[in-house]
């Protein structure tokens, strides 16, 4: 920068007649670090959700606003803050059976041949890698107990991981409001959930259920430390927030983790992109076969 010139912020607000303003420069600051940390793109599209998001932890840290917030998530005492912001910034949209026809393919195409090995000794893992407050990897099991209701008794178990430690309390809880259960099928409903009974309407996930799954810390864009294959990953409308090049690493981070004729199931807007591309094949809507013998070139 020349002598004498002094850089200017960009003050001007995103969102008009807000409490707090949100300028060009925090939003650049708030989308560095979620790309950094998460892996996340936000572009100036997003204002609007940044700003109804954290303008609740700025009120919670008493700060003044934007700036005073982005000063924070830089310095050295706000490694934890980064985390909340995280966590604040995270799509966490989820139902039960979300996308039906997945849990169709699992429970027609791929579960016979996995109750088969499981039955015959084998180690049968899944995966739900993005599992948000849990009703995907619980929507996994409940199919499984569907065709093998004695599954817990076998090496098949299904792994739940997010980046969110808020939402995976939730889904260890395994606590949830009548509504959230409706798609869940009314015989389910009564095989595997209970009443509370704490002054609510709410339903908890019984014991038998809750056994089959782990719930874990995980970022997508971190260290996996998982060493053994799985016969079934869903990771859906996840990568959509990625940039293409981080997409088509975290597809090819899957390949070597999947069996040969594993599925993979992914987000309706989402396709397999990159090396990875080349180690599966379509076997329905959003649905992919690891492919025998192919590795990524």
């Amino acid at each position: 920068m020349p002598p004498g010139v002094t850089k200017t912020r960009n003050v001007g607000s995103l969102i008009e007649n807000a409490e707090f303003r949100l300028t060009v420069d925090d939003l650049k600051v708030i989308s560095e670090i979620m790309m950094q940390e998460a892996g996340i793109a936000l572009s100036q599209a997003k204002a609007s959700l940044i700003y109804s998001r954290l303008a609740k932890r700025i009120r919670k840290l008493g700060l003044s606003g934007f700036h005073d917030y982005c000063s924070l998530i830089q310095s050295s005492a706000g490694v934890d803050e980064c985390k909340e912001m995280v966590a604040a910034l995270t799509t966490n949209v989820t139902s039960f059976f979300r996308e039906p026809h997945h849990f169709e393919h699992l429970r027609t195409k791929v579960l016979p041949q996995l109750i088969e090995r499981a039955k015959a000794g084998e180690r049968i893992r899944m995966w739900s890698a993005a599992c948000s407050t849990g009703p995907e990897p619980y929507s996994m099991a409940l199919t499984l107990l569907k065709e093998m209701p004695d599954a817990s008794k076998y090496d098949i178990r299904i792994l739940a991981t997010d980046i969110d430690p808020n939402v995976l309390a939730v889904a260890a809880s395994g606590i949830y409001e009548p509504a959230l259960l409706e798609p869940v099928p009314e015989g389910m409903r009564r095989s595997w959930f209970k009443p509370l009974n704490d002054g609510t309407d709410r339903f908890q996930v019984k014991d038998e259920l809750r056994r089959l799954i782990a719930f874990r810390h995980l970022n997508l864009i971190g260290n996996w430390p998982m060493k053994g294959k799985f016969w079934v990953i869903f990771c859906r409308n996840v990568v959509i927030y990625f940039d293409n090049q981080m997409q088509e690493r975290v597809w090819s981070r899957f390949m070597p983790l999947l069996e040969d004729d594993a599925a993979l199931y992914i987000g309706h807007s989402e396709r397999v992109s990159g090396a990875a591309a080349s180690c599966v094949v379509n076997d329905g809507v959003t649905v992919y076969k690891k492919s025998g013998g192919r590795s990524l070139k």
